[in-house]
């Protein structure tokens, strides 16, 4: 019997400290032996958003024990471990520097492989942590850093439908939040806020709706909402504003998936019609309520990662370095910090921007 290649997944690409061991079983399918999160909400909470100092500097302090803790619950030895894949980016440079360093060590002194991973494409694969999934799929990736539509053709393989051109749509979650006076984080806040109020007492902007393809847009919106912020007089207005801006979110993304559909069949033979969505703001109910019946509507299936592996995680860094050592594909000990690194790198910024449907 082959020994199935034991991976372990070190995350730090913004403000989690995070680490796990990723394996697979007899069919191939991989298996999470463990997943460690520390989080550090509560350190940036009174400053409103994370501080990339502060963030490295917990990172640092926190590492050594949250691997130690995933190699622990994961009930292997560290001479078990077959590669050591770390987020190499995108994110913040201090933070990403934190994890890798760690990583590069650590695959040094067991003289293991080392794999460096794009964040985006843990993102990507994450619903195969929970099923068997075929290629090539659409995906939808919405989080606090990144808003775009990709078509995921294979490992390490990917083109680009459509992003954002401005903000992504979670920082425009957090944003409204903070102007209703929620303490960070507060996007999700704004959902549970949303079922107290008025989804049509404010009608708000839609940037770019009828143009632009499956390209989004979230500037506007926040500019819209700071205005009507300005005229809270009791907590029914900020029920209000919070479900008219959930709508209008809404709104937008079915508008958009429905364009991204029209594309990706355009450019896959394929009659696998499945829709991932991934990242932090597929946590959503109202907005996975609403892609779910968007995609009934086209025969699309839709898939969506646990709740617990929708934010950042090492558990889907791990499973790229699972994939990335099957194919035996590793990196030099030198390899960089990527603050920014796209998953299409032919993709130009406005791909499918005039684009009408």
């Amino acid at each position: 019997m082959n020994k199935k290649p034991i991976i372990l997944g070190i995350e730090t690409s913004c403000d989690e400290t995070a680490a796990s061991i990723v394996t697979e079983n007899e069919q191939g399918i991989p298996v999470i032996l463990s997943n460690i999160i520390s989080s550090q909400f509560e350190l940036h909470k009174k400053f409103g958003g994370v501080v990339p100092e502060l963030a490295a500097r917990a990172h640092i302090d926190k590492i050594d024990w949250i691997v130690r803790e995933a190699i622990s619950k994961s009930g292997l030895k560290t001479e078990e471990i077959d590669a050591v894949a770390s987020t190499a980016g995108p994110g913040l440079i201090v933070c990403l520097s934190i994890g890798l360093s760690f990583g590069k060590s650590f695959a040094s002194t067991m003289n293991i492989p080392f794999i460096a991973v794009n964040h985006l494409e843990g993102h990507a694969l994450s619903p195969r942590l929970q099923e068997n999934l075929d290629y090539p799929y659409l995906l939808l990736l919405i989080s606090g850093g990144h808003s775009q539509y990709l078509s995921v053709k294979q490992i390490g393989d990917y083109e680009r439908l459509g992003t954002t051109i401005d903000d992504a749509l979670g920082e425009a979650f957090d944003k409204t939040a903070k102007l209703l006076g929620i303490e960070f984080p507060g996007g999700p806040q704004i959902e549970v806020l949303a079922e107290k109020g008025d989804p049509n007492k404010y009608e708000l902007p839609k940037p770019i709706f009828y143009k632009g393809g499956c390209n989004l847009s979230f500037a506007g919106l926040k500019t819209a909402i700071l205005k009507v912020s300005k005229n809270i007089k009791n907590e029914q207005d900020k029920f209000d504003i919070a479900a008219s801006f959930q709508k209008t979110i809404e709104d937008i993304l079915y508008k958009k998936t429905k364009n991204a559909f029209i594309q990706f069949e355009k450019i896959n033979k394929s009659k696998n019609k499945v829709f991932v969505v991934a990242g932090g703001v597929a946590a959503n109910k109202k907005i996975r309520s609403m892609l779910i019946n968007l995609c009934n509507q086209n025969d699309y299936k839709p898939i969506f990662p646990p709740i617990n592996l929708c934010g950042d995680n090492a558990a889907m860094i791990a499973l790229v370095g699972l994939e990335k050592f099957k194919i035996k594909k590793f990196n030099d000990l030198d390899y960089p910090a990527k603050p920014r690194w796209s998953l299409d790198e032919n993709a130009s910024f406005l791909k499918g921007a005039g684009v009408k449907y």
